[in-house]
């Protein structure tokens, strides 16, 4: 894998807070919420494999998941999207770091292994239009899906998306898109930490899927919808985001003990 995860600390405070953005962010996307978390919390701004500051770390969402608990620590790791896909995985690879989770807008996987087949190969060719056209033509795509209709562009930041590279991205699709990646719903039920699972309420997709996965989970999950958001539910409605994770917080966390624990450094 080569180079190392590029992370940002800020603030001080038990249970540190690792987050990890999604699909063209960087860590910077979470700075009004982190804001709002570090004034009590240690929050840790991760750059996910092949994104902003760790954009020359090529790893799948296994290898990913090791190498950004192996910097950020223990704590609750919160999750957008791509994002919640890894910190979802990090809870099955090292569940002693992995004290609670936050996952908005995850995906467990492409069960069908035809349609997962067809993602891979959407996935490829989209890697490949990267490459040819550049980051700046492919952002300008990227955020006209219906996914993010309701995204204002000023929310988008489509200035920080730009510090990421081509090959970056690239690699990312490539190496942890939904194409490649192992369905996990046969092995979520081992969760042992609190979870809450978060869509937008017009997410209509991502919605389905957290209901699901919510109760395959088990009783230690919880699934919450934003209300009058989309798929990037945190940007869109970031004020309601913020008080939803601290409620949260503050009923399930303390209810455990590990995360009431000195923060460990790996």
């Amino acid at each position: 894998m080569g180079a190392a995860i590029h992370v940002e600390r800020l603030g001080a405070g038990t249970p540190r807070l690792a987050m990890i953005h999604g699909f063209t962010q960087t860590g910077r996307s979470w700075r009004g919420l982190a804001a709002d978390l570090a004034a009590d919390h240690e929050v840790v701004l991760v750059d996910a494999p092949g994104h902003g500051g760790s954009a020359t770390v090529a790893a799948d969402l296994w290898r990913g998941a090791e190498a950004i608990v192996g910097v950020a620590g223990a704590g609750v790791y919160v999750g957008y999207s791509m994002g919640a896909r890894f910190a979802l995985v990090a809870a099955l690879a090292r569940p002693a770091a992995v004290e609670a989770l936050v996952l908005l807008g995850v995906n467990p996987g492409i069960e069908d292994g035809d349609e997962r087949a067809a993602r891979r190969r959407s996935d490829d060719e989209l890697a490949a239009s990267i490459e040819r056209g550049g980051v700046d033509r492919f952002l300008d795509q990227w955020l006209a899906q219906p996914l993010f209709a309701s995204l204002p562009p000023d929310a988008a930041d489509v200035e920080d998306r730009r510090r990421n590279t081509a090959a970056g991205l690239a690699s990312s699709l490539r190496l942890a898109g939904t194409g490649v990646q192992e369905p996990v719903w046969d092995r979520v039920g081992t969760i042992e930490v609190p979870v809450i699972v978060v869509a937008g309420e017009r997410d209509t997709k991502f919605r389905a899927l957290g209901e699901r996965l919510a109760p395959a989970i088990g009783s230690n999950a919880t699934f919450a919808v934003v209300p009058d958001a989309g798929h990037a539910a945190h940007l869109e409605q970031p004020t309601a985001f913020a008080a939803l994770v601290r409620a949260w917080l503050a009923q399930a966390v303390s209810q455990s003990p590990a995360a009431n624990a000195t923060p460990k450094t790996s």
